[in-house]
């Protein structure tokens, strides 16, 4: 059997938000304090391909939802030597502001959704505005734009997107929402996206409180640790933590990590 590529996988920081503690659980932590959130988009690079997961937010959502935007995470791009045009596969984890927007800045690209993520934001379920307010309706007309243009790529599941890439459908968090599990040199790694925001989601089994069936999500906690080789290859999707744990790439105000590379002090 041939062995499986082993990719590289680049999270870039675009954005940020200061929050405290209580604003990132279900269940209220005594010990409360602050605990910022980081956006992040992700590249991973192999085998002569580069495919970017997720396409972040622009600055018109930066200031109606009041996030500081650090860079437009298609631009920074650049900082990997890759143009909007070199990309030509975009997994969007989930339809969220934070996940799908700038999909007009990539005209090359063909666009991996789970249907039932689609489903979801144009479904019946937008009548209701806490789960409605995550979506940005020009994000959600765009998609579906490409499904005309035909530039979506519908998946229903579980799929290997090329060996060693794989979307995991887990739910939870929205009814479509997928990680990213991608062979590296130091083994399965996982891109949890909104699956789990923070580390401490998943290692106390207490979900973030923007969900859809808390349920699912529990399941999913579970579920990904043990599709990757150790809790250490598990990527939560918000948490600042992951510029401490990895190493940077290039300079370190340039906001990207080499999450390939084994965790710093391991």
């Amino acid at each position: 059997m041939a062995a499986l590529p082993e990719y590289e996988i680049f999270a870039l920081r675009y954005a940020c938000i200061d929050r405290m503690r209580r604003d990132n659980f279900m269940v209220s932590d005594l010990h409360d304090g602050p605990m910022p959130m980081d956006y992040f988009v992700w590249l991973i690079r192999g085998e002569g391909r580069h495919i970017l997961v997720d396409t972040g937010f622009n600055q018109a959502a930066a200031d109606e939802r009041g996030r500081t935007l650090l860079r437009c995470p298609i631009q920074a791009l650049a900082l990997l030597d890759l143009e909007p045009d070199d990309i030509r596969d975009v997994i969007i984890t989930h339809m969220h502001y934070d996940h799908a927007g700038n999909v007009d800045l990539l005209p090359q690209a063909r666009f991996h959704v789970q249907e039932s993520e689609l489903q979801y934001a144009t479904g019946r379920y937008m009548l209701y505005k806490p789960l409605r307010h995550p979506f940005n309706i020009e994000d959600v007309v765009n998609i579906v734009r490409g499904v005309y243009q035909q530039r979506v790529v519908f998946h229903q599941g579980d799929a290997e997107l090329h060996p060693g890439v794989e979307l995991i459908h887990v739910g939870g968090h929205t009814q479509g929402l997928q990680a990213v599990r991608v062979h590296t040199e130091r083994g399965w790694v996982v891109l949890a996206s909104d699956a789990s925001h923070y580390y401490d989601n998943f290692s106390e089994e207490s979900p973030f409180p923007v969900v859809l069936h808390v349920g699912d999500m529990l399941d999913g906690y579970r579920r990904l640790l043990a599709l990757c080789d150790s809790p250490q290859h598990l990527i939560p999707g918000h948490d600042p933590l992951v510029r401490k744990y990895y190493p940077f790439h290039g300079p370190c105000q340039e906001d990207v990590v080499a999450l390939h590379r084994k965790p710093i002090g391991e």
